[in-house]
């Protein structure tokens, strides 16, 4: 039996207590799938800078470096430290953000099954910013031929094994003539290498009309970094909220998992937090590991875990942003049941 090596950063804020839910569902896997996950924690974020003055140390990236798959709580205030910068180290080029309509979810259209392909690694996240003198500032937006072949191709790919088979390219390439319009350029070229794939664009501004009127006509949609950011946001609010949003950052050899959002540190020790948008992201993390090194017992685990979330949740065992009265780690508890409930 293989063990795979997990890195785990709890993060801040509401990190911990997502951790801690997650980590509920981990252990019914490996005891109901014949996996073993060898978890070491990894240091990040606000609490270590706070104590060490760096926000990601050079002891937590070697117990990432030496691991199959990294997965992640939410950081807070040092967040680009953290997650922008493991991106770049790693070249997790593409950042994966599924959008899906669960049972009993405030759910803005019943039929929203849509997934972000968005490149990670550069545009105006890549950070390099600048001022001249007091009054001037400027942001480069970086945007390669390299990185966008390879997101364009990621999205054709992903495309092809969903029911809809459908690309939107997102893209300002009326006013980034220069910028977008090497995006436009690849994405066009690269949906002739896929004739099975309906193709269309849409302008940035107008996906975000489009993503509130009639968000069960999109499929994977294919953007840059900043776009993918701010649209994957917005329609997690149509699927109840971002606690029901999780994400992959992937690239050739290695992947780091983590919810969407933030560190949420209003709400942080009170057990209200929706666990389940990391809970999916340690799905999409045994699909991965499942799919990278061919492994059936992890892609039946992760199919598993979707399961009992979809079972808990038609149950009516919610968090209160759903609606419920339950805490984070009860509901939690009642997917690590269902799990067993699901299990050969």
């Amino acid at each position: 039996m293989t063990e795979y090596k997990i890195a785990l950063m709890p993060g801040d804020g509401i990190g911990p207590e997502l951790t801690e839910a997650t980590l509920k569902i981990l252990k019914v896997v490996q005891e109901n799938f014949d996996i073993t996950l060898n978890i070491v924690p990894a240091e990040a974020g606000d609490e270590v800078f706070k104590k060490t003055g760096v926000a990601l140390p050079e002891s937590s990236l070697k117990i990432i470096r030496e691991s199959h798959a990294c997965l992640k709580g939410p950081v807070g205030e040092t967040a680009a430290d953290v997650i922008v910068r493991l991106r770049l180290l790693f070249d997790l080029y593409a950042n994966v953000r599924p959008i899906k309509a669960f049972p009993n979810a405030p759910v803005a259209h019943p039929d929203i099954d849509m997934i972000f392909v968005r490149e990670n690694t550069e545009d105006v996240y890549k950070g390099l910013e600048y001022s001249i003198g007091n009054d001037t500032t400027i942001c480069l937006r970086v945007i390669t031929r390299k990185n966008c072949e390879r997101i364009a191709k990621r999205a054709f790919e992903t495309a092809m094994s969903r029911p809809k088979k459908k690309v939107t390219a997102i893209h300002k390439a009326n006013v980034m003539r220069i910028t977008d319009g090497l995006f436009k350029r690849v994405c066009q070229e690269t949906a002739k290498n896929y004739p099975n794939i309906q193709y269309n664009e849409m302008y940035v501004d107008a996906a975000t009309m489009h993503l509130i009127r009639t968000p069960q006509d999109f499929d994977v949609l294919c953007t840059c970094n900043m776009f993918g950011d701010i649209l994957s946001d917005e329609a997690a609010q149509l699927i109840g909220g971002l606690g029901m949003a999780p994400g992959a950052n992937i690239g050739n050899n290695f992947a780091l998992f983590e919810p969407i959002h933030g560190s949420a540190p209003d709400i942080a020790g009170k057990q209200i937090a929706n666990p389940i948008s990391m809970i999916l992201s340690a799905k999409m993390m045994l699909d991965w590991i499942g799919e990278q090194y061919n492994d059936p017992k992890c892609l039946k685990a992760a199919k598993a875990i979707e399961k009992a979330t979809i079972q808990t949740l038609i149950n009516g065992i919610t968090v209160p942003d759903l609606g419920g009265n339950v805490s984070t780690q009860q509901m939690a508890q009642a997917i690590a049941t269902a799990i067993q409930n699901l299990s050969p």
